[in-house]
């Protein structure tokens, strides 16, 4: 059998026979990945293992520190790993299979044994010696041959990505969570890569290269192999840092197979600890999880926000909790060279929510502000979708830099791949589509050139279609596959969103009715003291004259009825209690403590009976000019003799009072010695300055476009008298709102709408051909009728 990465993973995989029965499915790939790799390394050492087995002996009784024997095992070996056992897998025997593979693996250099450790290997060889399977699994895995010569690093790691993706399977996991699909990558790389291909072939070149989130290394891998293509001389140092134990042992592996300095791959969090602190890069390439949410680690996060700005990694802003896909670009933007060092470039893959989440002064925004403000955006590449074993979503590679060629300074290439891919023959998870090397060339060519390609027509063969089901005799064409790509200033993702506002107009009117709402308190009480007054306010009384709680009784006697304190609810709390769990479960414990306290209900009726007084001297008709309001109301609380402290106006304002269009509009402040300027405010009537209070509720905001050659005022004034103005005459611009970092009126936005740069309008189907479909449908249907009736 040809021994293709498909047909060695298959193999390895095929050690789960052994398996089944003693171990769960979600524990195959603990014990085969392991397996697997111990295999890898042994055949990898095995040209140079006699060396090292002399080596070995003569450095025992030499008393050289551990250090040092280290060094000289590794100068024999010729790698940057060994091992120091005559044994191998195929010398283990049978009796005492476990220690003597325990002792294999303890013989391992160090930083290959700590590999081992992370699978946990020493417990899964305890259990497969006490199934009696360790012999029969050991007997499997030694009867492949993984030495270089047969399979090379590359088609290895294609090797374990397969069995993790397997592994993945049979524990419902998803294997994306691991490793990126090696189409993904070589064109990513490409892109990165592309525009130093002239500096990389030059002698004695030294380069290193970052994954933040490096799974089983792929990126890494292909990053150093792309370099070596153009000079094998060239000298590239990897750099990783990956949550998940079993992908970073894998990782640290292949790095160590590779020749890299293993101390450079780290395990753990990268967000929340950053094991890079200070150290930047010259080439990253990162495939982070799409919309993760770190909630588990936000006061970190925030903290240093906080305290570091943009002296840390988040100084921009921080997006909202439930993705954190912008942290991963802000961590790797933190970690550029200075242009001056010869600068850095990125490539990232991320979902659509990055592209346009969150308005005007969110924390995404922001971010995008930042990125596009700072020149450092290259380009944006659309992928297909279903490209990733975990999900089918719409994905992008951002390609960034700080040392743009001239051409590409103030500019950002759109390029529109989604439909540069082809069917696979077996589908693998989510994973429908593969980009072909030819789709890969594609884009990167029109990146390399960064030339605009007006939409062309692909040589794509179409969608099959389901044939199930009534088909229309004149279906509607589908979207031609296109591919384009278009070239912007970086200021035209830009946007100034201005505030609009209207002229608030109201009426009152003391009306029995509105006067009875001061009864109850405001949301969040309102509805539930509505049904305690409704249930238990029956025998109160609103009397003045009646003392409300000592001398209920002489009130009684009085007005010959059987009352209750108003308010007083002692009795009946366990009651109100039970209903309020059942209905009104939001409300909390200090809400309803506040419900059952007298003095809330005794604060209202005072409200009450004050609104009242005041309508016997202000009359129960509408008033349609809020203006008289406050000269009204003053009036007859000194007609009545009473005072309203600012609670009881307020409350007493609200209920009597509504927003009408068709009252007069409500005045704030009389400016006096102030021109009139209608688009911010300020209005002339009768020789006066006068300015509006603005109604909320017909508040609305405009985004209008950036343009640099401008002044803002003159830009949003344009776009008022324009788009506003001839709509809505009373409106204009609050200045108030002004953006936190140019302190121009109006909040800069900044969003990359890639979708709608990329629309093809298609025309709907003609009514002809509709209306002649549902003719035909109607007619089989009134035969089928026909031949039921008969």
């Amino acid at each position: 059998m040809e021994q293709t990465p498909n047909n060695l993973a298959a193999y390895c995989w095929s050690i789960a026979d052994l398996l089944r029965g003693d171990f769960k499915q979600s524990q195959y790939g603990r014990i085969i990945l392991p397996f697997t790799l111990l295999r890898r390394l042994e055949c990898v050492l095995q040209d140079s293992k006699d060396k090292v087995l002399e080596e070995s002996k003569r450095l025992q009784g030499t008393g050289l520190p551990e250090e040092a024997h280290e060094k000289f095992l590794l100068r024999a070996s010729g790698l940057s790993f060994y091992n120091t056992s005559a044994m191998d897998l195929s010398k283990l025997g049978q009796n005492g299979i476990k220690e003597n593979l325990e002792n294999y693996i303890q013989n391992f250099s160090p930083d290959a044994r700590q590999i081992f450790e992370y699978f946990n290997f020493a417990e899964f060889i305890g259990q497969l010696n006490d199934a009696d399977l360790l012999y029969k699994v050991v007997e499997r895995v030694k009867a492949t041959d993984l030495s270089p010569d047969v399979i090379s690093n590359h088609d290895m790691g294609l090797v374990f990505e397969e069995l993790i993706r397997r592994f993945a399977e049979s524990s419902n996991e998803t294997a994306g969570e691991h490793f990126t699909p090696r189409d993904i990558v070589r064109l990513t790389t490409a892109l990165v890569f592309i525009e130093d291909d002239d500096l990389l072939t030059k002698e004695g070149i030294v380069r290193t290269i970052f994954d933040l989130t490096a799974g089983t290394g792929g990126f890494l891998s292909s990053g150093m192999e792309y370099v070596h293509e153009l000079n094998p001389q060239a000298v590239i140092r990897a750099y990783g840092q990956e949550l998940n134990p079993e992908s970073y042992a894998i990782c640290k592996a292949d790095m160590l197979i590779k020749g890299q300095d293993v101390n450079n791959i780290k395990l753990g969090n990268t967000l929340s600890n950053d094991q890079f602190f200070g150290v930047r890069f010259d080439y990253m390439l990162s495939n982070p999880p799409f919309g993760v949410d770190w909630k588990k680690i936000v006061d970190i996060i925030k903290t240093e926000h906080l305290q570091k700005g943009f002296d840390g990694r988040f100084g921009p802003g921080l997006p909202r909790v439930s993705d954190g896909s912008l942290l991963f670009l802000m961590h790797l933007i933190s970690k550029m060279r200075d242009a001056s060092e010869g600068g850095s470039r990125i490539g990232i893959i991320l979902n659509g929510s990055p592209l346009f989440t969150g308005g005007a002064g969110s924390g995404e925004s922001e971010i995008r502000r930042y990125i596009l403000e700072a020149d450092l955006l290259e380009a944006i590449v659309a992928l297909p979708t279903d490209m990733f074993y975990n999900t089918g979503i719409a994905t992008y590679v951002w390609v960034l830099s700080n040392k743009k060629a001239a051409e590409r300074k103030g500019k950002v290439q759109l390029i529109n791949g989604v439909n540069l891919c082809g069917k696979m023959r077996k589908s693998l998870g989510s994973k429908r589509n593969e980009m072909s090397a030819d789709d890969i060339a594609t884009i990167t060519r029109t990146f390399g050139e960064f030339e605009v390609v007006e939409a062309r027509e692909l040589d794509k063969p179409a969608e099959q279609k389901s044939n199930r089901g009534r088909q229309s005799e004149n279906p509607k064409n589908d979207a031609p596959k296109t591919f384009a790509s278009k070239i912007f200033d970086t200021h035209e993702f830009g946007y100034r969103r201005i505030t609009i506002e209207r002229p608030l107009r109201e009426s009152y009117q003391f009306s029995d009715e509105r006067i009875a709402e001061l009864r109850f308190a405001p949301k969040p009480l309102n509805a539930v003291m509505k049904w305690v007054y409704e249930t238990y306010g029956g025998n109160w009384t609103d009397s003045s004259e009646t003392p409300e709680v000592e001398m209920v009784g002489e009130a009684s006697a009085k007005y010959g009825l059987e009352l209750e304190a108003y308010g007083v609810l002692t009795q009946h709390e366990t009651a109100i209690r039970k209903y309020v769990k059942a209905n009104f479960s939001e409300l909390k414990e200090a809400k309803i403590k506040e419900l059952l306290n007298v003095e809330t209900w005794e604060k209202q009726k005072r409200a009450l009976l004050k609104a009242k007084q005041l309508q016997t001297a202000i009359g129960t008709y509408q008033h349609d000019d809020m203006n008289d309001y406050d000269a009204d109301v003053k009036a007859a609380c000194k007609s009545q003799n009473i005072n309203l402290d600012a609670y009881e106006k307020k409350q007493i304002t609200a209920a009597v009072s509504w927003i009408n269009p068709d009252a007069e509009k409500v005045i704030k402040k009389v400016h006096k010695n102030t021109e009139a300027n209608p688009q911010y405010g300020l209005f002339e009537v009768d020789g006066k300055t006068i300015e509006y209070k603005p109604d909320g509720n017909l508040r609305d905001h405009e985004n209008v476009n950036l343009d640099p050659s401008q002044p803002v005022n003159e830009v949003n004034e344009a776009y008022f008298a324009k788009e506003v103005q001839p709509h809505v005459p009373d409106a204009w611009i609050d200045a108030s709102k002004t953006d936190a970092l140019d302190e121009e009126i109006g909040i800069v936005g900044y969003e990359i709408p890639f979708n709608r740069h990329f629309y093809q309008y298609q025309p709907p189907r003609d009514l002809a051909e509709i209306d002649a479909d549902l003719d035909k449908v109607s007619a089989e249907i009134m035969a089928l009728l026909k031949e039921v009736h008969t």
